[in-house]
């Protein structure tokens, strides 16, 4: 009888190892570990295998998305220091730790002189969009406009742009820095579009938003651009003196 028990435990965790349960195989090894007496009820060990199985897909999505984000700085929104003077207050960022913001498809516009910290603000803020289930993804202004040229070149801008609107969150940091092409315009142009209402932009500057339509230097489309972008977006004006020289995580 000791020995038909112990056949079956192994074959159901060898089941649940080839078809990729591997959470739910992971518990219930721990469960049988236990003493016989200790071990759940059979309504309570489902219960028990199901949530860890959950909780195992959850953590794997999560370092999924990390990766595939491709964030500049490993930040976390514990580490964002918040105060008068940087002119971040705590309950706004906690109003965008909850990530209701990208449920509801609105922006986050940073802005502030270099080295203020809008990029680690906004790395802490895709991190925390990751964690929580968030497909995320970064760019600097220059990678974002040679990726749309290689993707030009080797016929696969629309297969890019496809990706870049599954993305619920996605990031633009050292917007403005540079001038961009007619045709980088009609194409955020048309990524704003796409995510108009139905996912998150977060945009890193040091223009102040009040110049963003000089910036593109085309009434139209500076029209057009801004009217996807401002209008449900959260604003946030870094103030304060340089981190570079505190912390290496700044921008």
């Amino acid at each position: 009888m000791a020995q038909n028990y112990f056949n079956m435990k192994n074959a159901s965790l060898e089941i649940m190892r080839q078809i990729k349960l591997n959470g739910m195989a992971d518990a219930y090894e721990g469960l049988l570990s236990l003493p016989i007496n200790q071990q759940p009820e059979s309504h309570e060990m489902l219960a028990c295998l199901i949530d860890a199985e959950k909780q195992h897909r959850s953590h794997r999505r999560m370092k999924m998305f990390l990766r595939l984000s491709k964030l500049r700085y490993q930040a976390v929104i514990q580490d964002i220091d918040c105060s008068e003077k940087r002119k971040l207050s705590k309950e706004k960022l906690m109003i965008l730790a909850n990530c209701t913001y990208i449920d509801r498809g609105e922006n986050v516009l940073i802005t502030g002189a270099t080295g203020c910290g809008k990029s680690y603000l906004s790395c802490a803020l895709g991190h925390n969009a990751c964690v929580k289930g968030y497909r995320t993804l970064y760019f600097n202004m220059n990678r974002f406009t040679e990726q749309i040229a290689l993707a030009k070149t080797d016929g696969s801008l629309i297969k890019w742009m496809d990706r870049i609107r599954k993305a619920k969150l996605i990031i633009l940091d050292d917007f403005g820095l540079q001038p961009i092409t007619h045709q980088i315009k009609l194409i955020l142009l048309q990524i704003l579009e796409d995510r108009y209402e139905n996912a998150a932009t977060i945009i890193c500057s040091q223009l102040p938003v009040g110049k963003w339509h000089e910036y593109f230097d085309e009434p139209t489309i500076a029209d057009a651009i801004l009217d996807r972008i401002v209008p449900k977006a959260h604003r946030i004006d870094l103030k304060g003196k340089s981190l570079r020289k505190q912390s290496k995580h700044v921008s």
